[in-house]
C-alpha cells in the first residue's frame, strides 16, 4: 500500500538517493533539511511503500520509512509552485508521481491556493504529460534553464488549480 506522509528528517538520505537518480543535479541533503525545518512556506511530502514486516510490526519499533518518491512545492499567497518531483527508478510507471501530485494539488488546495506553477525540462514528455492530466497548460519558455546541459525549461501553469 503506497501512503504519502510529510518529509520528516529521518527521510532525507533516502530522498538524496532518489535526487541523485532522478537529476543531473541534485539537491545536496542540507537544503532538504533546511526546506522542512525552516521555511514556512515549503512542503514536502514523500511516497512509502507499506508498513514495517516481520517481527518489526510485533515489537512496534520504530522502523525506517520505505521511501519510494517525494514531492515538495513552496505556497505564497495564493499559488503552489511545485519545486520537486521524483520517483525511485524500480518505481517508475506505477502511478507513484501522480500520487504525488495529487496529494500536493489537495494539500494546496486546503491553503486555498488558486493556482500551481512549476518548470519542466522541455524534452521531458512524461512529466509534461503527467502535469497536463491535471491541468497544467504551456505557458512560457525559460530558454537555457538547466545548467548541466542548457536545456530549456517549459513553464507550466493550472489555474484555476482543482481536485482531480
Amino acid at each position: 500500500m503506497i501512503t504519502l506522509a510529510p518529509m520528516d528528517v529521518a527521510d532525507i538520505s533516502q530522498v538524496a538517493v532518489i535526487d541523485r537518480f532522478s537529476f543531473p543535479i541534485p539537491w545536496p541533503p542540507d537544503a532538504y533539511r533546511k526546506e522542512i525545518l525552516g521555511n514556512a512556506h515549503a512542503h514536502f511530502f514523500v511516497a512509502l511503500n507499506g508498513e514495517a514486516q516481520g517481527w518489526r510490526r510485533w515489537f512496534r519499533l520504530k522502523a525506517q520509512r520505505n521511501v519510494i518518491g517525494f514531492a515538495g512545492y513552496w505556497f505564497i499567497i495564493d499559488e503552489a509552485h511545485i519545486s520537486t518531483i521524483a520517483v525511485h527508478p524500480h518505481w517508475r510507471g506505477k502511478g507513484i508521481g501522480e500520487i504525488l501530485l495529487r496529494g500536493m494539488i489537495e494539500h494546496a488546495l486546503g491553503l486555498n491556493a488558486v493556482e500551481a506553477t512549476l518548470e519542466v525540462r522541455a524534452g521531458n514528455k512524461i512529466a509534461q504529460n503527467l502535469y497536463c492530466k491535471f491541468g497544467f497548460e504551456e505557458v512560457g519558455r525559460r530558454k537555457n534553464y538547466y545548467r548541466d546541459n542548457g536545456e530549456d525549461a517549459l513553464l507550466m501553469t493550472a489555474k484555476p488549480l482543482r481536485k482531480f
